[in-house]
C-alpha cells in the first residue's frame, strides 16, 4: 500500500525532500540553497500542473528564474549591495517606504492574477492561489536580496498554503509547509541576529 502510494507520488515526495534541504540552507545562509531551489521548482511544476493549481505552477517557473538571480546575487555579495566593496552579502531590513511598495505590489498582483484565474482558468481556488503566488513572488525577491522580512511573508504564505493543500489532498506538501512555517520563524530569528551584529 505504502509502496504504491510512494510510486504514485514520487515527484511530490522528492520535491518535499529537496524543499526541506533548501529551507535549511536558507536559514543558515548557505549559497547551495539556490541550486536546490531550482530542482525543487522543477519538481513542483509537475505536481501543481497535475492538481490544477496553475498560479502555483507558474510560481515555480518564477522560482526557477529568481533562484538563478539569487545565486548570482549571493555570489557577487556585498559588491552589489549599496555600492559596497565588501565580499559578503549582509542581511538588511526594510524601511517603511519599501514595506509600503512591497505590500502594494502583493495586493496588485493578487487582484490581477485572482481575476485572471477566476475568469479564464479552471483553477479550483483562484483567489487563495493568487494571494499565495503573489506574496511568494515578493518574498522570493526579498530572499534573493537577503532582506530579513522575507521570513514574515513566508510565515503567512505557508499557513495559507497549508489550508489550500489540505483542501486538495496534497498531504506530503501540507507537512512540508507546516515545517516551512515553523522554520520561517527560526529563520527570522537567525537572520535578525545577523542584522543586529
Amino acid at each position: 500500500m505504502i509502496q504504491i502510494w510512494l510510486e504514485e507520488n514520487i515527484i511530490e515526495v522528492l520535491g518535499a525532500i529537496t524543499g526541506l534541504i533548501y529551507l535549511y540552507f536558507s536559514v543558515k545562509q548557505i549559497i547551495w540553497l539556490w541550486p536546490l531551489g531550482i530542482l525543487t521548482s522543477l519538481l513542483y511544476v509537475f505536481v501543481f500542473y497535475d492538481t490544477k493549481l496553475y498560479a502555483d505552477m507558474s510560481l515555480q517557473v518564477y522560482y526557477f528564474f529568481i533562484s538563478l538571480y539569487g545565486w548570482y546575487y549571493w555570489i557577487k555579495g556585498g559588491k552589489l549591495q549599496s555600492g559596497s566593496n565588501e565580499a559578503e552579502l549582509k542581511v538588511r531590513s526594510l524601511n517603511y517606504k519599501m514595506w509600503a511598495i512591497l505590500l502594494a505590489a502583493t495586493i496588485i498582483l493578487t487582484l490581477i492574477s485572482g481575476y485572471i484565474l477566476s475568469e479564464y482558468a479552471n483553477s479550483t481556488l483562484p483567489w487563495w492561489d493568487a494571494f499565495t503566488t503573489s506574496a511568494s513572488v515578493v518574498a522570493m525577491w526579498m530572499l534573493a536580496r537577503k532582506i530579513l522580512e522575507n521570513w514574515l511573508f513566508w510565515i503567512i504564505i505557508d499557513l495559507v498554503s497549508m489550508g489550500m493543500y489540505i483542501y486538495k489532498g496534497l498531504f506530503p506538501t501540507v507537512i512540508l509547509f507546516f515545517i516551512y512555517s515553523s522554520v520561517a520563524i527560526i529563520g527570522y530569528r537567525e537572520w535578525r541576529k545577523d542584522l543586529i551584529k
